[in-house]
């Protein structure tokens, strides 16, 4: 017969294991592999806070060295059993019930995942499995052999991070300071040098918007800049510049930076769907502005054009001189050199060649931004020179930019056109560049 006073004990017992703090012993592999292991275990799923919760404050005390082999041992004691994924194969085969399949697809996962599910228990779980894939990523091209363990942060990013659970904010000058301090620190496309400028950038004529997730309060997780304008933005340091009064009978939305706020979220698709998101709340806002498109930049095409043979560039140029191009490898070219203007359209060819004809192993536009917009259903709009007169605009490609833009009517059309059949679609005025 059970005593009332031991189940009281036992259950006060549980109590102190749940919520009583572990001593932590500071970067320390076995301790931090030890607890994984409780984590997983049967008595991890009875304590799974408190031990969830010991092994992300163990992880943040690890030197760079450990969380290498950190990595490295959770990777290969956690991966899945071939043998039993090859025994749950036949039993599958023999007998094919939803039960089977469970198996086999439990079996073939592996433990990783669940462990970090289960790490995630920790009041700051997703905060340090983000910044645990940052560190890994740091890593990652000289030890291809933990790109599975990648990938399956990657898998479970795409369910924790999905746009159902992300919460859209416009940022506004009332937004809180500790968030607009965020973004003046996050802002990766075009830096925000002080407030001032940030307070430009949230004015009647821009709007600013971000996605949050629940369990990382004030935190932004990847934000969107628009310039309303009429016509597409042609030039960043118009759309930056103070706004002087005039028409403001906005007919376009120009988007003109995403910043990914979040490192660890890298190759987490978020990006495609705030901006539909974005145009969805414009609409609505604002159903004069009709036209929706970016001004973006070309990351990448200057160091792709330094290195091309002088061959490949005639190649590229036709019927134009390649004396109208060759400046652009002068170690002495500066910003705002007369001849990036003067020489226009076969610059226009060019860059109009880099982004349409270079493709990567898939196939696909070498050009990452490129094929992000692509992939949305936007087409190739505009080549625009002297876009972005900066030192960055100037590193990234001589200042050239490109307006990438979203006909709403064509957008599900454009995307299932380059998914499908790869094919990049460029604006009528630009085909005589291709």
């Amino acid at each position: 017969m059970f005593n009332l006073k031991d189940i009281i004990s036992s259950i006060a017992d549980v109590g102190q294991k749940l919520f009583k703090k572990s001593e932590i012993k500071k970067d320390n592999l076995d301790s931090i592999i030890s607890l994984c292991d409780d984590l997983i275990s049967n008595k991890g799923a009875a304590f799974g806070i408190t031990v969830a919760r010991d092994i992300t404050d163990l992880y943040q005390t690890l030197s760079p060295d450990n969380k290498l082999l950190f990595f490295k041992k959770i990777n290969e004691k956690y991966k899945p059993s071939h043998t039993k994924v090859n025994e749950a194969i036949d039993n599958y085969k023999k007998t094919q019930t939803d039960i089977n399949l469970s198996r086999l697809f439990n079996v073939s996962e592996g433990k990783r995942r669940e462990l970090f599910r289960r790490m995630n228990m920790s009041p700051n779980g997703i905060s340090t499995i983000v910044s645990l894939r940052e560190d890994l990523l740091k890593i990652l091209d000289e030890n291809k052999d933990l790109q599975v363990l990648d990938d399956d942060l990657r898998e479970l990013f795409k369910s924790w991070f999905n746009p159902g659970f992300l919460k859209l904010t416009k940022i506004t000058w009332d937004t809180k300071a500790a968030i607009l301090e965020k973004i003046m620190q996050y802002e990766r496309v075009h830096k925000i040098k002080d407030m001032n400028e940030l307070k430009r950038r949230l004015g009647e004529d821009r709007r600013f918007f971000s996605y949050f997730h629940p369990a990382l309060e004030d935190e932004p997780i990847i934000f969107v800049q628009v310039a309303l304008t009429n016509g597409l933005g042609k030039s960043i340091q118009e759309i930056k510049k103070p706004r002087s009064e005039g028409d403001k009978k906005y007919d376009t939305a120009t988007f003109y930076s995403i910043s990914n706020c979040q490192e660890g979220l890298s190759r987490v698709t978020l990006g495609n769907f705030l901006i539909k998101r974005v145009v969805y709340e414009l609409q609505e806002e604002l159903p004069n502005v009709k036209n929706f498109g970016t001004l973006s930049p070309i990351v990448g095409f200057r160091n792709w054009f330094l290195t091309l043979e002088e061959s490949k560039i005639k190649n590229i140029l036709g019927k134009i001189p390649y004396e109208s191009i060759s400046f652009l490898k002068s170690k002495d070219l500066k910003i705002g050199d007369t001849r990036i203007a003067s020489n226009k359209e076969a610059i226009i060819r060019l860059v109009a060649h880099y982004l349409v004809n270079e493709k990567n192993k898939k196939l696909l536009p070498v050009n990452d931004v490129c094929r992000f917009h692509l992939g949305n259903g936007a087409i190739i709009d505009d080549i625009v020179v002297n876009a972005n007169i900066s030192d960055v605009g100037f590193e990234r490609s001589f200042g050239v930019m490109v307006n990438y833009l979203y006909e709403l009517k064509s957008i599900e059309k454009n995307h299932e056109d380059y998914i499908n059949n790869k094919r990049v679609i460029v604006s009528d005025k630009l085909q005589k560049f291709i």
